[in-house]
């Protein structure tokens, strides 16, 4: 069974930094692709950033040279180093991994940009 579990989020005032966790589990981790996504009140889910097994990432345009995506292979576990946040980054967000086509989701971790 593949479960993911997020954590990280919380509130933080503009220009403030976070970083989020997910920890893998029941997946080969080392070899997939891993997400995070966001979905704020209202809006349709985004995709934020994603890296492929051997580490090249790639980012929504609004978050390029804010966020960093990294992976930790030994320790199934990803991470979304979030800085200069702005409010409107205020969303859920969800850690992702495919696995032969089926997409896994975790819960989310919320993440609240106000002063």
């Amino acid at each position: 069974q593949v479960r993911l579990v997020e954590s990280g989020g919380g509130l933080v005032q503009p220009g403030g930094t976070l970083r989020l966790s997910c920890a893998a589990s029941g997946i080969n981790f080392k070899i997939h692709p891993i997400a995070w996504y966001r979905q704020a009140p209202g809006k349709a889910r985004e995709l934020v950033a994603s890296i492929t097994s051997d580490g090249t990432s790639t980012y929504v345009e609004s978050v390029k040279g804010r966020f960093t995506i990294s992976r930790v292979n030994h320790r199934n576990t990803a991470y979304l180093q979030m800085n200069t946040l702005k409010p409107e980054d205020t969303a859920v967000y969800y850690c992702n991994a495919a696995r032969q086509g089926v997409q896994f989701y975790g819960r989310g971790t919320q993440v609240t940009v106000s002063s």
